[in-house]
């Protein structure tokens, strides 16, 4: 059985997907969170149990949340596999965090079955912000436990996990 999100009550959702305040530095639409576990650290706390399945039944709006940064931290992962300290793992994670990127309701986003589109041109805006705010935070984490070793080197226990594809799906396109 999957983990699922614990953030279920959420204030805030664009389409379907939950908007949640995030523990981060990084300047973007997100309510700054000061409390021990966001939706970042939920996402890295299941990530390793998680990226084994292939079906994810969604139980709430910070399901989808969970789901996306669930994919994004593969693409991370695989960014990472080919770094060879922190600091080049980091500047990776931040080119990542600001390509362009498809959105719930873009053609080539890949779950539009299960994401629903924002309403209107401002709603995507504010998402693609939040997305990218995010991303970027998401990074800064998933670098910071790769080169969490003493030696600096990547960890293998995180890379092991670059070649998994969570319910068999990627954010990035086919060979990338």
């Amino acid at each position: 059985m999957a983990y699922h999100s614990q953030f279920i009550n959420v204030d805030k959702t664009v389409g379907n997907m939950a908007i949640l305040p995030l523990r981060t530095k990084t300047r973007g639409p997100a309510t700054p969170d000061n409390s021990e576990m966001d939706i970042i650290d939920e996402t890295l706390y299941y990530f390793k149990a998680n990226v084994f399945f292939r079906t994810y039944e969604i139980k709430s709006e910070g399901d989808r949340l969970l789901i996306y940064i669930t994919l994004y931290i593969s693409e991370c992962l695989k960014k990472l596999a080919k770094c060879t300290n922190k600091n080049q793992g980091l500047q990776e994670m931040h080119s990542l965090a600001i390509s362009k990127f498809d959105i719930p309701g873009d053609p080539g986003f890949i779950l539009n079955s299960v994401y629903g589109k924002p309403a209107n041109a401002q709603e995507g805006e504010f998402l693609r912000d939040y997305l990218k705010q995010l991303r970027q935070e998401c990074g800064i984490r998933v670098a910071e436990k790769v080169f969490s070793t003493e030696d600096g080197k990547p960890s293998k226990w995180w890379l092991c996990f670059s070649k998994k594809k969570f319910m068999d799906k990627s954010l990035s396109g086919p060979g990338m």
